[in-house]
């Protein structure tokens, strides 16, 4: 049981020590650095034309959500522009 208490502590340890070299600051830094270490990963595992095919369907993705973007957009517009803008009224100043 001892053995056990000071492998965990031994572990914590080391993962503090890890966790005390991520680097520091705003928070687009360190998406960065996952992003960067996960494409690392990607480029070891996944043959290229994986890759490029992966890369594609993303993009894909994104044209898909921009359409659809786009077409609720248009609607709002549209019935925006079908408002009736509220009647003038006359206010006689003295």
């Amino acid at each position: 049981m001892a053995m056990d208490n000071d492998r965990t502590a031994d572990l914590e340890a080391r993962i503090a020590d890890l966790e005390s070299r991520l680097p520091r600051g705003e928070r687009g830094e360190r998406r960065e650095t996952i992003e960067t270490a996960f494409w690392a990963v990607m480029r070891n595992i996944l043959p290229g034309e994986t890759r490029t095919h992966m890369k594609a369907a993303g993009r894909e993705q994104l044209l898909a959500a921009r359409s659809y973007l786009d077409h609720w957009i248009a609607r709002m517009d549209e019935a925006h522009a079908e408002e009736k803008p509220a009647p003038r009224e006359s206010i006689e100043v003295e």
